[in-house]
């Protein structure tokens, strides 16, 4: 951080609200997809078991 405040490194000049902003959307966006491959596997696994 070269000797900056903690402050000074999340505010990031000024654009902090827009980088953290970008972090948190893609961090949420990864996690629904997760979430969403997680599910539509168990959904496939139960299927499959019905056809056996």
């Amino acid at each position: 951080m070269n000797g900056q405040s903690s402050g000074q490194f999340f505010a990031m000049g000024g654009y902090g609200l827009y980088v953290w902003g970008s972090v948190l959307v893609v961090l949420i966006s990864v996690a629904a997809e997760l979430l969403d491959v997680v599910s539509r596997r168990r959904v496939i696994l139960k299927f499959l078991k019905g056809q056996a």
